[in-house]
């Protein structure tokens, strides 16, 4: 068989890496337990009709049908794009299972089929945060979920050194109150363009917003807009003297104020209006945020989400939510890649049982229970070699310590410093810190 092609956009990680991934997801586990969020999982295929009606997605969708369907059997199924549709539908078929409001997280794989590149693949994992309510959901959630998200990535900040995170926040009923304010007939489609501000520069969205039958004059005001961004309340007042006036543009400034002034008091310096935030999706109706590191822009946005009013609907009863995704690949991949995030040893094995005959080696097994039993992670030597292989076994393998012989005449060494001592597998303990690899990032 010749050797496999790699498939691009499908990362895979060395064990290394993953016991860095696990390390990062189990703090973003501990952060959104500590605030009340319960862990779900969905299914990986959603209906495709269901997926293409969200947004400028279904280019992106891949879609999923058998080896032997007929030939002219149309895919009726799409692995999900995101983890908010899928949870939509997820409230729905249990809505008479959950207690509202529904705290939800969740970290699953997603998959689209877009062009890969660094920073975006084709199979990626998120970690989303949501809180779903039945018929109206409190304005205040709006900033809880940024303040959650922000923790939980300022978490990894102080942890591991991470570069710190900036999370930029716009209302989408104030860009689509301008909008109308101008007279604009199709506010939705100009949001679109004004989402690939940051990819193309406005001389470009200018071009595609004229396209769409806007006067220069509208379009040269909906640049003006986006190009406004505050840490405080202060935005308002710059949104006021552009002289447009709508219902909808009021709500949403007020909104929006409210999440900006909040969080400047919670997590001053991390959180800023920025109205040129559209989102692509069409499910936001509200607040949208979008996050960077900060240093790193270019890496494009690490965690993103919204509000959606109108997403999950039984025809009697609607489930407004609030959500927020932290893309946990988009993160560490390119920091794997620079060598920027290392593990201490690429497997959680603290002790090697040494077998001194394979004839011993029930005695070496009994060893190994012994100290597993105490939650000490060990292995046995795969041979019974040389004493002096069985140790270049362990240090290629980084594990620190080796163990000889049954009680009572146990000895445990230290392979890193040379150290030798009589040890009781009833009783004996690794130094602290040997218990679990360490994860290490940026210097």
């Amino acid at each position: 068989m010749s050797r496999p092609r790699p498939l691009s956009g499908f990362p895979e990680y060395t064990p290394d890496q993953r016991i860095v991934e696990q390390y990062v997801l189990d703090r973003l586990r501990e952060t959104f337990e500590l605030h009340g969020f319960a862990s779900i999982e969905t299914r990986a295929v959603e209906p495709i009709d269901r997926l293409a009606k969200q947004g400028e997605i279904d280019k992106e969708v891949y879609a999923v049908q058998r080896l032997h369907a007929a030939d002219d059997a149309k895919a009726e199924l799409g692995l999900h794009f995101d983890l908010t549709v899928p949870f939509a539908r997820y409230v729905l078929e249990n809505a008479h299972q959950l207690s509202f409001p529904f705290r939800r997280y969740q970290i699953q794989k997603v998959w689209r089929g877009e062009r890969p590149q660094e920073g975006r693949y084709r199979e990626f994992t998120q970690a989303d945060i949501d809180i779903v309510d039945a018929g109206t959901l409190a304005a205040h959630h709006d900033v809880e979920l940024p303040l959650v998200t922000l923790q939980a990535l300022e978490r990894l900040h102080t942890d591991l050194g991470l570069p710190p995170v900036l999370m930029r926040v716009n209302n989408r009923r104030l860009a689509q109150g301008f909008y109308t304010g101008l007279g604009i007939t199709d506010p939705a489609a100009v949001l679109r363009q004004v989402d690939k501000l940051d990819k193309i520069g406005p001389d470009k969205v200018t071009e595609l917003l004229t396209g769409l039958g806007l006067s220069t004059t509208q379009a040269a005001a909906c640049i003006e807009l986006a190009g406004i961004s505050a840490a405080d309340g202060s935005f308002v007042d710059r949104v006021r003297a552009l002289g447009v006036t709508d219902p909808e543009l009021d709500a949403g400034l007020e909104l929006l104020a409210a999440v900006v002034e909040t969080a400047a008091r919670h997590v001053p310096g991390r959180l800023v209006a920025d109205l040129k935030i559209a989102r692509g999706l069409d499910y936001y109706t509200g607040t949208v945020y979008e996050t960077e590191l900060v240093g790193s822009e270019g890496w494009g946005s690490v965690s993103s989400g919204g509000r959606y009013d109108s997403l999950a609907s039984d025809g009697k009863t609607t489930y407004p939510g609030v959500g927020l995704s932290i893309g946990v690949t988009r993160l560490l991949a390119p920091l794997f890649s620079r060598g920027l995030l290392t593990a201490s040893r690429p497997v959680p094995t603290v002790v090697l049982v040494a077998v001194d005959h394979e004839e011993t080696r029930d005695s070496a097994v009994a060893v190994a229970e012994k100290l597993r039993a105490r939650g000490i992670s060990t292995e046995v030597a795969p041979k019974a070699d040389k004493f002096g292989k069985q140790i270049r076994y362990a240090d290629r393998r980084r594990i620190p310590y080796v163990w000889f012989g049954a009680p009572p005449h146990s000895e445990v060494k230290d392979i890193r410093s040379g150290e030798q001592l009589p040890a009781d597998p009833d009783r004996w303990e690794p130094d602290t810190a040997d218990l679990r690899p360490t994860v290490s990032g940026p210097a």
